[in-house]
């Protein structure tokens, strides 16, 4: 690989001949200035209050669930979507180990175990037949309930996370989840606004996450929402994360344990955000094919993307390595894909299957600049 000739074409593409380019970064087009000063000026700037509702409203109405709840972050979106869907302490959830820290974290604050399995080389993300196959091997079934039968622990729910916005192969790990009576649970943080054949990312398991990170396509500097198509499941989800408080005038009681607005000017600007991603997007198709570079897209079953991070994909890890400090020293940010969680110090013990996928993913894929001008 050419590296001067990449880093000139991405500066060319991305309209900034010598300085700094980051690798995304939010952009601030609409109300949002005006949307903040009449949410400080109200002081509702917690987790009540008129720009909150308004963006669960939002975020119901666009996904066609029947709740969304706002939270602090999208780490505490799914932390709380795992509780919902009935994990508990020394129980395990089936994750992908090729996945931001956050997946893996939030199964560890609830004092469970991931076991990390394989990903599919093009949608990067859980793969339905290591899962399956994973289950053969090691499931158990005691009545309604899966033990893996190495550890003696009931696994309580799959755990897939759409990487980069590409769509995991939902129609086989749903009807895996249903074989085996195992909830499934959806890391959609870098999803919002994708769909697999015309279905929003975060509505097809039993709950899903979004998260809204300064670094996502829309952002409210962090955030995040928890949506579900099942009411009763969403509305005890604003309970919990709004400390589980009994109403009363005055009085405060709380029955069970709980957990402790920028982002609605965001949604009205997210559809021409994605847009000028695309556009960006096919700029970068245009150059990489003609140098014979493998940029990444995701299969035709994400029937919508949102174009969050874009990537090509090297000949091997040396080449990875190569174009990362190439670039970088020249001011163009990029950034290797995650190292495996079972390579991390927390997590090397946990059970995994033999992710050849991830190893071959994680040698090779490197995050280019995608963020579009403000």
């Amino acid at each position: 690989m050419d590296h001067k000739a990449t880093i000139r074409a991405i500066r060319e593409i991305n309209g900034v001949p010598s300085d700094f380019i980051p690798l995304h970064a939010p952009v601030f087009r609409g109300n949002e200035l005006k949307y903040v000063s009449e949410s400080i000026q109200s002081t509702f700037v917690s987790s009540v209050g008129k720009f909150v509702d308004e963006v669960e409203k939002w975020v119901a109405r666009e996904t066609h669930t029947s709740k969304a709840v706002a939270m602090v972050n999208g780490t505490a979106a799914l932390h709380i979507s795992l509780l919902l869907a009935g994990v508990q302490r020394d129980e395990e959830v089936l994750t992908q180990a090729l996945t931001f820290v956050a997946t893996a974290n939030t199964i560890h604050y609830l004092h469970a175990h991931p076991v990390f399995l394989d990903v599919d080389r093009d949608t990067l993300g859980l793969s339905p037949s290591a899962v399956e196959s994973f289950l053969e091997e090691f499931g158990e079934r005691r009545g309604t309930d899966v033990y893996n039968k190495s550890t003696g622990r009931r696994i309580a729910a799959i755990l897939p996370m759409h990487t980069f916005g590409f769509m995991v192969h939902m129609d086989e790990m749903l009807r895996v989840s249903e074989k085996w009576g195992i909830p499934l649970v959806e890391d959609a943080a870098e999803a919002y606004g994708c769909e697999y054949k015309g279905k929003p990312a975060g509505t097809m398991g039993v709950v899903g996450a979004y998260s809204f990170n300064g670094n996502k396509v829309i952002t409210s500097g962090g955030g995040g929402i928890l949506v579900s198509k099942n009411e009763e499941m969403a509305t005890h989800a604003k309970y919990i994360t709004t400390t589980a408080k009994v109403p009363h005038p005055w009085e405060y009681v709380h029955d069970e344990t709980g957990f402790n607005a920028l982002l609605l000017a965001q949604m009205e600007v997210c559809d021409d955000l994605i847009k000028e991603k695309q556009l960006l997007f096919e700029r970068y198709a245009e150059y990489f094919s003609k140098v014979g570079i493998q940029l990444l897209s995701p299969p035709e079953t994400t029937t919508r993307w949102n174009y969050w991070l874009m990537a090509i994909q090297t000949e091997n890890r040396a080449e990875r390595d190569a174009l990362l400090k190439a670039t970088n020293e020249a001011g163009v940010m990029t950034r290797p894909i995650w190292k495996l969680m079972s390579e991390l110090p927390m997590y090397k013990d946990c059970q995994t299957d033999s992710l050849t996928n991830s190893v071959f993913l994680e040698d090779r894929i490197v995050n280019i600049p995608s963020r579009v001008k403000g």
